[in-house]
């Protein structure tokens, strides 16, 4: 795959007046396209009008799994023809350099800090962004996966990145028990992570799950600013007092 960056395929929202504090990059699911990340972009933008939100389209016109699945006019990240358990790991991994060098091409062309840039995906969508901050150090502050999965069991944490699993608990697509085995695993492994399940929700970017991502946003410090607070603090504590 190509890793020239698909800048010029995109929904975005800046902000009404000034430069952005922070970029928010969606990520849909195979089959959609960049609308099927609208409701998520509304909310972030309400809640965040000095972000840039931009909704992104997959690079590849998208291809049913089976020549018996219905097709569909959107797009994907990687093809889902002839995936199965031994192979979609590979997939995944190489479609990650065109999608690393889109993300870091956003955040140039807004001259964001990689902290301040957020991945916001769902389904395959979220499966890109999380195996993309297990790849690729100091792409992406943050990362909310909505209805995804890994690709492969972590065997690390990303650095300096906070994690936020959502979903639904009747997801048929993705079942949420494998998420919370890979959020129990990233936990040991020291990760900065959140896992929510909601009941009553099947595969779907529901707004209950929107509503539990803002708040996560809201609430949740990264562990990086925590330890800058009290590295701070200390060296507070040495200074001479008079």
């Amino acid at each position: 795959m190509s890793t020239t960056p698909q800048r010029s395929q995109a929904l975005a929202l800046l902000p009404d007046k000034g430069l952005p504090e922070l970029l928010f990059l969606l990520l849909h699911d195979a089959g959609a396209d960049a609308s099927q990340m609208r409701p998520l972009a509304q909310a972030l933008r309400a809640q965040y009008p000095q972000a840039a939100v931009v909704s992104l389209h997959g690079p590849e016109a998208y291809l049913p799994p089976t020549p018996q699945a219905e097709a569909a006019r959107g797009q994907q990240w990687y093809s889902l023809q002839g995936a199965n358990d031994d192979n979609h790991a590979e997939r995944v991994a190489a479609a990650l350099p065109g999608f690393v060098a889109t993300v870091r091409a956003w955040a140039e062309q807004f001259d964001m800090a990689w902290e301040r840039v957020a991945l916001a995906g769902f389904s395959q969508g979220a499966i890109m962004a999380l195996e993309a901050v297990q790849a690729e150090a100091q792409l992406a502050g943050r990362v909310l996966a909505f209805g995804g999965a890994y690709a492969a069991s972590p065997a690390h944490a990303p650095h300096e990145v906070s994690l936020h699993l959502l979903h639904g608990q009747l997801d048929p697509i993705l079942p949420y028990q494998d998420q919370v085995q890979a959020a129990r695993r990233l936990v040991q492994l020291g990760a900065d992570i959140t896992a929510d399940v909601l009941p009553d929700i099947g595969h779907e970017l529901h707004p209950a799950l929107i509503e539990r991502a803002l708040h996560q946003l809201r609430s949740f410090v990264p562990a990086r600013l925590w330890r800058a607070a009290q590295e701070a603090a200390a060296e507070q504590d040495q200074q001479p007092r008079h």
